[in-house]
């Protein structure tokens, strides 16, 4: 029989080692793995390098159709939209309830599995993921008279600390904290939402959008604050390059600290290639969990909190081999799988004993050990989208001094009330 697998990888372009990997050591070794029981089973790989949009309305187009890969590669917040399209099924309605009994789930930190979760329901195995943290430069710091191993412990000793940078180092940014359209997602994925989960909520809370309540005007009002007086630069929320403009300043000294994933550390000022490579990284950069509200105030009564991203692999409910794309999906995310992967390509995984055997990277090796256990992930919503812009609005007229939080808020409410319906939300205004 002949599978087709699906991933945004192509050699020689987009996520090429990702793709060399599949193409050079997963179909052949899984090849050999099922000869090796008898069966003989092909795996064809489709890959692609385009864009993400383009790339799921494709997906999309095919499953509609009843086509598609028997194993694709969605992102995470497309996996509640196409279930509730229709497009996908909980992995144990397509394969059954071996799929419960996998050894791998011990080794997946429970927040990561909500990447590829509707519901409650399991829809697929994450692939990888990513976390967020506060990270500061050590050298401002000092010269600030801030310490060096800085760890605030709740939103006020952040803005503290941005008030003491103000002060003795005038030229300097304190604070980068995204806000408004301009940064899109950005700015709800590394601002909005890792400040709603310090108040205690998700996004989603008792089944219903959060809209007009404590906690949003809370987020708000440290936007307020923050932007209100002067530790962060409003005008790089209003600019169209305002993210690589506040990479480029953290990169130069100018801006002290900035709410970012591990891509920031790996691919932006990576002294190695990264876009604003900062040759002294490894000595000036620390990094600090970023704190809830204050003490215990956070998600599950968490004194830190974070949000992480990432795929997932799942498969078709069109497949005519469930079984054979079962024994395909727990192979690519087998320790000796990602194993290799990592060997090629240093990066956190979703399995917990792959990070600690292979991550030598101290922000990746800290991001795996404390902030995993204690990350959520963004809802998975066709609305989600429509969502997240009314979020980016709010702290743009925060940001930009055009409402105070408690307006912005009410305005918050009752866009995301138009979006999801009034009756789905807590706090419509």
């Amino acid at each position: 029989m002949t599978l087709k697998l699906q991933a945004n990888a192509v050699k020689g372009g987009k996520n090429a080692t990702e793709a060399s990997w599949l193409q050079d050591w997963v179909i052949p070794n899984f090849q050999k793995l099922m000869a090796d029981q008898g069966k003989q089973v092909t795996v064809q790989y489709a890959g692609t390098g385009a864009d993400d949009e383009d790339v799921k309305t494709q997906l999309a187009l095919d499953l509609r159709t009843g086509g598609g890969p028997d194993v694709f590669t969605p992102d995470g917040p497309w996996v509640g939209e196409f279930a509730q399209a229709g497009f996908l099924k909980p992995l144990d309605e397509v394969v059954g309830s071996e799929v419960n009994d996998w050894d791998g789930w011990s080794q997946i930190p429970r927040p990561v599995t909500g990447i590829v979760e509707f519901e409650g329901k399991r829809y697929g195995i994450p692939v990888g993921t990513d976390g967020r943290v506060l990270f500061f430069n050590k050298q401002l710091f000092a010269r600030a008279g801030l310490p060096t191993n800085w760890q605030p412990k709740s939103w006020d000793e952040v803005l503290q600390a941005g008030r003491q940078l103000k002060a003795r180092l005038p030229d300097v940014t304190p604070i980068q904290i995204n806000a408004g359209t301009a940064m899109g997602e950005a700015t709800t994925a590394q601002g909005f939402i890792p400040l709603l989960y310090g108040t205690g909520k998700n996004l989603i809370d008792g089944g219903k959008w959060l809209g007009d309540t404590p906690e949003t005007q809370a987020v708000l009002g440290f936007y307020q604050q923050l932007y209100g007086q002067d530790l962060g630069d409003a005008r790089l929320q209003l600019r169209a390059d305002g993210r690589d403009r506040s990479f480029a300043q953290f990169a130069d000294d100018k801006i002290a600290v900035l709410l970012e994933g591990d891509y920031f550390w790996r691919s932006v000022i990576n002294p190695d290639g990264g876009l604003a490579p900062m040759k002294d990284r490894d000595q000036a950069v620390g990094w600090a969990l970023i704190p809830a509200r204050q003490p215990g105030g956070g998600l599950n009564g968490q004194d830190f909190v974070s949000l992480s991203g990432g795929a997932g692999r799942v498969i078709n409910p069109n497949t005519k081999a469930p079984k054979e794309a079962w024994e395909l999906l727990k192979f690519l995310n087998s320790k000796e799988a990602l194993t290799n992967w990592v060997q090629r390509e240093p990066r956190i995984t979703s399995r917990t004993d792959v990070n600690q055997a292979n991550l030598k990277d101290p922000l990746l090796s800290f991001i795996s050990r404390r902030v995993l256990p204690i990350t959520a992930t963004r809802p998975g919503s066709a609305v989600y989208p429509q969502v997240s812009l009314a979020i980016q609005t709010a702290t743009e007229n925060v940001a930009a001094g055009r409402s105070d939080a408690r307006e912005a808020a009410g305005r918050l409410g009752a866009a995301i009330a138009k979006a999801v319906g009034a009756d789905n939300v807590t706090g419509a205004s």
